[in-house]
């Protein structure tokens, strides 16, 4: 079971969902600043989304917990992430992690009826490093 305490960001929404998940995931920064982290290298990251919203579905849901694993883990979990066409001209850093997978977990989200966003994506690479990606709003709820 994954503990954590994530930074909250404020809102307005009546609904927060968050989701948690684990990713064992490898990649490279081809960038000559990156030090060691130019060499393959793996995480196991630690993501936590956060949807908010103020309509349930049909089944009573803002968003099935399922879909949400099979759109990031299902598709970054012992993967070479520098391979996947998102990172394509994309440098894989841990900032650039939390925003891909705000922008899976939005195109997901702007399908939905009850109109739902995803308002956070913290991705905990090491035990003492992490990155929280909060999309900028015209009007932040």
């Amino acid at each position: 079971m994954i503990q954590q305490i994530y930074p909250t960001t404020p809102h307005s929404y009546a609904f927060e969902l968050n989701k948690d998940m684990q990713l064992a995931t490898a990649h490279y920064i081809d960038h000559e600043g990156a030090g060691k982290c130019q060499r393959v290298h793996g995480h196991t990251y630690t993501i936590n989304i956060t949807i908010a919203g103020d309509h349930l579905n049909d089944t009573g849901f803002l968003v099935d917990f399922k879909q949400l694993k099979q759109l990031v883990h299902d598709r970054f979990d012992h993967q070479l992430l520098n391979e996947d066409p998102l990172f394509h001209n994309v440098l894989p850093s841990t900032e650039n992690v939390a925003k891909i997978v705000y922008m899976i977990i939005e195109d997901l989200l702007k399908t939905m009826a009850n109109a739902p966003t995803c308002i956070q994506v913290f991705v905990r690479e090491t035990p003492t490093s992490y990155v929280v990606y909060r999309p900028k709003r015209a009007h932040h709820e």
